[in-house]
């Protein structure tokens, strides 16, 4: 028997040194395993590096992990249901020469040229089984290479399980729309499902400028063109100042990292586009904040005036484990433009938006907390997890005591 406290692993065999991937003995596609289960493994020799990424990739994707990690001095990790974990206890460790192996075995002439003069690359990497988001980088002890497993099936809002009143904010033909949250909490998701919503319901020309690109979107009701940073354009400002002259009617901007790319959205936004976002903060408050502070003091005043008028709305979201052990559930919080909301976006008052939008409920606003406290409520998420993720902690001990 495995130590107990050794991280969960399903029954699996030894893998042979060298095995063709159909043939490779692995995890067998489990979604989750119980966090405190202890697991038995067995297997009679470590289990050597094997001979290409792609096999490393099956067998993750086949087990319902997000990424997989291959690193210099450490066993072949993978993140399941938000977990880092080894994915064969007895795995040998991955030496420099094994990661530089699996390295120049799947990148092309021009990627290992741009890895020996920047020292990273990211791109999307796709396979007969699947596409997956790869990132390559030098460091101190070698080459590390890290996917991130995307799912090739574009789910649906509905699908998803997204609140309908989502569903409003893709029926505006111009303002902007963010989605927020930490890597990993399924922004590029839900932004995939707005996207598909308009593509659905609409007859209008969609531009997606991503990097890379992950969710392949074929053309429904809407003509969609996919570019990517790096690879089509140079930037996401370089790219989004040509999508103003490609008569676009939606703009999906899959960043918005900076300074150029964020007024430049705006911009779209108020001059008749849709334009849908992502950012790196938590809270509606704090996005709204990030995209202000990013301007000089002395053009501050403008913008959120110009905010307040086309912003549609903002949802910020997490992904957080299951009581069972059984994946992840989404928890969401929602703003919709009122005109209390504009309101306080051009006071700089944007402190107070959490008071607005708890009595905002009508209008389809929730606040994270609110999300969190449904979800222990209903017996999906812990009691530790809940209070870990609350802004209001003291609120959150108060529903706790009910």
């Amino acid at each position: 028997m495995a130590d107990p406290n050794s991280p969960q692993i399903p029954r699996v065999a030894a893998v042979p040194r060298v095995v063709a991937v159909p043939k490779v003995v692995a995890v067998p596609k489990v979604v989750a395993v119980p966090q405190a289960a202890a697991v038995e493994v067995v297997a009679e020799e470590a289990v050597h590096a094997l001979r290409h990424v792609d096999e490393y990739l099956r067998i993750a994707q086949e087990s319902g992990a997000s990424d997989i990690h291959l690193g210099v001095n450490s066993p072949p990790i993978w993140r399941r249901n938000g977990v880092l974990e080894p994915v064969w206890l007895q795995a040998d460790k991955l030496t420099p020469e094994n990661t530089e192996t699996l390295a120049m075995g799947f990148l092309n002439d021009d990627q290992k040229k741009m890895l020996a003069d920047r020292g990273d690359i990211d791109f999307a990497y796709a396979t007969e089984f699947g596409r997956f988001r790869a990132s390559v980088v030098r460091q101190r002890l070698g080459i590390d290479v890290v996917f991130r497993i995307i799912s090739t099936n574009l789910r649906s809002m509905d699908d998803l399980g997204l609140p309908q009143s989502l569903k409003l904010l893709t029926q505006y033909h111009n303002g902007l729309v963010l989605v927020t949250g930490s890597v990993g909490s399924g922004k590029s998701t839900t932004l995939a499902a707005l996207v598909d919503e308009v593509n659905k319901s609409r007859h209008d020309h969609i531009i997606t400028l991503e990097d890379p690109i992950e969710y392949v979107i074929g053309s429904k009701g809407c003509h969609v063109t996919q570019r990517e940073v790096h690879t089509h354009t140079k930037s996401f400002g370089a790219a989004l100042r040509g999508a103003l002259r490609e008569d676009p009617d939606v703009i999906m901007v899959g960043e918005m990292r900076d300074l150029e790319t964020i007024s430049l959205a705006i911009t779209a936004s108020e001059t008749g586009h849709l334009v849908l976002g992502t950012l790196h903060t938590g809270s509606a408050a704090r996005t709204l904040d990030r995209v202000l502070d990013v301007f000089p003091i002395d053009q501050r005043e403008q913008i959120r005036v110009m905010v307040s008028e086309s912003l549609r709305g903002i949802i910020s979201q997490q992904l957080i484990p299951r009581k069972d052990g059984r994946g992840r559930v989404l928890a969401m919080e929602i703003l919709t433009n009122t005109p209390a909301v504009g309101n306080l976006i051009r006071e700089a008052k944007t402190y107070m938006l959490p008071g607005v939008m708890q009595t905002g409920k009508k209008q389809g606003m929730k606040l994270m907390d609110d999300s969190l406290m449904e979800l222990y409520d209903a017996g999906l998420i812990s009691q530790e997890e809940a209070y870990v993720r609350a802004e209001q902690k003291a609120l959150m001990r108060q529903h706790f005591a009910h």
